[in-house]
């Protein structure tokens, strides 16, 4: 029997296929992005409550509207920008389903979107499924530079969309608002619709900032901004995300939304009401927690001399694996997982041509410090065999 010629361009999940593998050697999973850290108390006590109060049942397809109204209350606390809770806020599965809805509902078969790599893997399945065509931008290692010729060039193709993910997943670059303005810039010029994945918004270094698209000028009626609950408030697990957008391009996401999931689950929306209100020595807090761990693991590799990138958001590392005498990435990746039951991610997944990250590999370091200790004695020991 024949299937969907779509699906024939993808396969499963390496992320997901390197979680199994990890099961499968009883190891420590660094490949998949969830956090060892509990969502916070007050956050898991009212979705507790919720449950136990009978809030089982379908909420409303764009989501509950306290939900909504905290939301808009957060992106105005942080954006300076006003999103009407009934026309400019959808509630979803989390950020995947929100990004998928998004691409169906704007993009028609046959054009183009700007996609950034390294990228994270479901954007291109994403992109499949609406029969959009990507036109691949490099963000150049080791600093993931970002080359305007390359940009010029894109968007002379006149791209539908661009795709964007700042803090990125993987490389963990976080795009300065000069850049930003760039590409403000040549979507304005060409009419292109920004689809910004911010789901990694509060988890910056340094002292960076994270520029919202929506807030450039002229750019809030053709941003649509997703972002969600799983990774600042550490529940990947509980599908609670949320899309902002000019309630001309909402009226056709939620359609899409409305037909591919219903709703989002009830009770974690009741939590999430609470989580937008947290304060903001929450976020600082949020920061310095993940800034330790990425110091900490940083360490760790540039005492076993392994050349490291460092990531100036979200919680993932990519260090160069072709000078350790490993073979390529997935061979290093699965031997790490077999010997040293460390399963990462293998830097191919990333790229459009899987020989363009054929030398790295990705970490997931939003770990306990138990777990972050055993990282450093089994990779000496890994290489040490």
């Amino acid at each position: 029997m024949n299937v969907a010629d779509r699906t024939e361009s993808f396969q499963e999940s390496v992320i997901r296929t390197m979680t199994r593998v990890c099961q499968k050697y009883q190891g420590i999973n660094l490949a998949q992005g969830f956090p060892e850290k509990d969502p916070p108390e007050e956050v898991v006590r009212e979705a507790l409550r919720a449950i136990q109060q009978g809030n089982n049942q379908y909420s409303i397809t764009w989501g509950l509207p306290a939900l909504r109204e905290a939301v808009a209350g957060k992106f105005l606390r942080f954006s300076g920008l006003s999103a009407d809770p009934e026309t400019d806020i959808t509630i979803t599965c989390g950020c995947s389903e929100a990004i998928v809805a998004t691409l169906m509902a704007l993009v028609n078969p046959g054009e183009r979107v700007i996609i950034f790599e390294p990228f994270y893997e479901n954007y291109l399945p994403g992109l499949t499924l609406c029969g959009g065509i990507p036109e691949y931008v490099r963000l150049r290692d080791p600093n993931w530079s970002l080359d305007p010729d390359d940009l010029k060039k894109a968007f002379s193709k006149r791209p539908k969309a661009l795709l964007l993910n700042t803090p990125c997943n993987p490389s963990g670059k976080v795009f300065s608002r000069e850049e930003m303005e760039m590409l403000a810039g040549f979507c304005r010029e060409y009419g292109t619709i920004v689809i910004t994945d911010e789901i990694y918004e509060h988890i910056l270094y340094d002292g960076l900032e994270h520029v919202r698209m929506a807030t450039l000028p002229g750019m809030w009626e053709q941003t649509v901004t997703i972002s969600g609950i799983s990774k600042t408030y550490s529940a990947t697990g509980w599908r609670v995300g949320y899309v902002i957008a000019h309630h001309r391009l909402m009226s056709a996401i939620r359609k899409c939304h409305d037909y591919m999931v219903v709703c989002a689950p009830t009770p974690f929306q009741m939590g999430a009401v609470v989580a937008m209100g947290l304060p903001d020595s929450y976020y600082l807090e949020l920061q310095e927690f993940y800034r330790e761990r990425r110091d900490f693991l940083m360490k760790v590799f540039e005492d076993l001399s392994i050349p490291v990138f460092r990531p100036a958001g979200a919680y993932y590392m990519m260090i160069r694996t072709d000078g350790l005498g490993r073979g390529n990435d997935e061979a290093f990746a699965m031997a790490l997982v077999e010997k040293a039951g460390l399963a990462v991610v293998p830097g191919s997944s990333f790229y459009h041509r899987p020989d363009d990250g054929r030398d790295k590999v990705r970490f997931c370091f939003a770990k306990k410090w138990e777990t972050l200790n055993q990282i450093q004695e089994r990779m000496g020991r890994f290489l040490r065999s």
